[in-house]
């Protein structure tokens, strides 16, 4: 048989009815397309209780196995977030909890119209956190054995006292000179306490805006800064690559941030040093360590951003334990209540955190407690925020 194109053509044809025909012929059952849940597992998710207290969603998860798992959503309104976890959970009932990844995408695909932004993934975070939770339980070991295990013995953690943080308020578009020497006076003196082998990062906290943050970090020697943290608001690369052309110390950016899709034009553009993903904030450890991968291609190391209590602290802990360009990790463990939870790492007087030990996140809830701080009123703090002298808004 010759093989003109009318004779494959045809052919194609005679495969594609015989596909067709062959389709109809498979049952569901039959078909291994639609088998690829675990057929050897029970566990399934039951049940989705979300809990807000302060400005923090506790996040439960549990199964028909009795194995429970964590999360918590950070840096949303928390009613409204708890809300909105709760509605998730239909698409979670029935579920095996140890398919993660098939449920993050679930989820963040469900509805065309709201997947990203703040509100969806960092709900859809809690949520990946508790399932991670409940897989390491389920396989008796700590979330980061799952994640490759560990790359480091320990996690540099700041502020210690090694390693500090001076921060920016909202500021005036014009810098005088009275301003830039009154902030690289605060800089130098947080210098010369951590001394020349210690860290100082400078939070510039999206408030500087441009033409102040580039005669400041100017006015700097290079060594003196080891990054300047959020140097300007997401969202116009351009300008990120407008402050990497002016300032020659390093700069970090991406706590608010989410997914990586967010943060790949930082890598493409080359206008960012260090990249800070919170893992509440940018899709829990799923997506933490993707952006890892990411930055590692591209030779950015991580300093990621945290401001949960020791719940969310602890599930970044896990993430960054496996990754291998690192820096060092936020942590303030007086955002955590008192009484609230119980963790298995400790911070040592180097400013080093244990890798976290037991199975999965390794931190317990005190169930009593966190209904006892659901019930305490909640004020939030940002109708007070960002306002500049002549009561104009500002960002922060």
């Amino acid at each position: 048989m010759s093989f003109t194109r009318r004779n494959v053509l045809t052919s194609a044809g005679a495969l594609a009815a015989g596909a067709a025909i062959l389709s109809e012929s498979v049952t569901t059952a039959q078909n291994p397309a639609e088998q690829v849940g675990d057929r050897t597992s029970t566990i399934r998710i039951k049940s989705l209780k979300a809990t807000p207290a302060g400005s923090k969603v506790f996040v439960k998860i549990e199964t028909n196995h009795g194995v429970t798992g964590w999360g918590e959503i950070d840096q949303l309104e928390p009613k409204v977030a708890a809300a909105l976890a709760q509605s998730l959970f239909v698409l979670l009932d029935g579920e095996n909890p140890t398919r993660i990844e098939h449920l993050w995408q679930k989820l963040y695909r469900s509805h065309r119209d709201m997947r990203g932004g703040p509100f969806m993934v960092h709900t859809i975070a809690g949520i990946d956190m508790a399932l991670w939770d409940i897989t390491g339980k389920l396989w008796g070991v700590p979330v980061y054995r799952m994640l490759g295990g560990p790359t480091r013995d320990k996690i540099r953690v700041y502020p210690s006292a090694k390693v500090t943080k001076p921060g920016a308020g909202p500021a005036e578009f014009a810098a005088t000179p009275a301003t830039v020497k009154r902030y690289v006076d605060y800089i130098r003196g947080e210098r010369k306490r951590v001394g020349d082998d210690g860290l100082v990062i400078f939070d510039a906290h999206c408030a500087l805006p441009v033409p102040f943050l580039i005669q400041l970090a100017n006015a700097l020697d290079p060594t003196e800064v080891a990054f300047i943290e959020e140097p300007a608001v997401p969202g116009n690369i351009e300008v990120f690559k407008r402050l990497k052309a002016a300032i020659k110390i390093p700069l970090a950016t991406g706590e608010r941030d989410r997914t990586i899709w967010e943060f790949v034009p930082y890598l493409q553009e080359k206008c960012i040093d260090v990249l800070q993903p919170d893992c509440a904030h940018c899709g829990g450890i799923t997506q933490m360590k993707k952006i890892a991968t990411l930055a590692e291609a591209y030779h950015v190391p991580l300093a990621p951003h945290a401001v949960t209590t020791e719940l969310g602290v602890s599930a970044s802990l896990h993430a960054c334990a496996a990754v291998p360009f690192f820096i060092v990790h936020e942590y303030y463990p007086q955002i955590t209540p008192a009484g609230l939870l119980k963790k298995n790492w400790t911070v040592d007087k180097d400013g080093y955190a244990s890798l976290p030990q037991g199975p999965g996140l390794g931190v317990e809830v005190d169930e009593a407690k966190l209904e006892e701080l659901a019930k305490k009123p909640h004020k939030p703090e940002w109708p007070d925020r960002g306002r500049l002298k002549d009561g104009s808004i500002a960002d922060y």
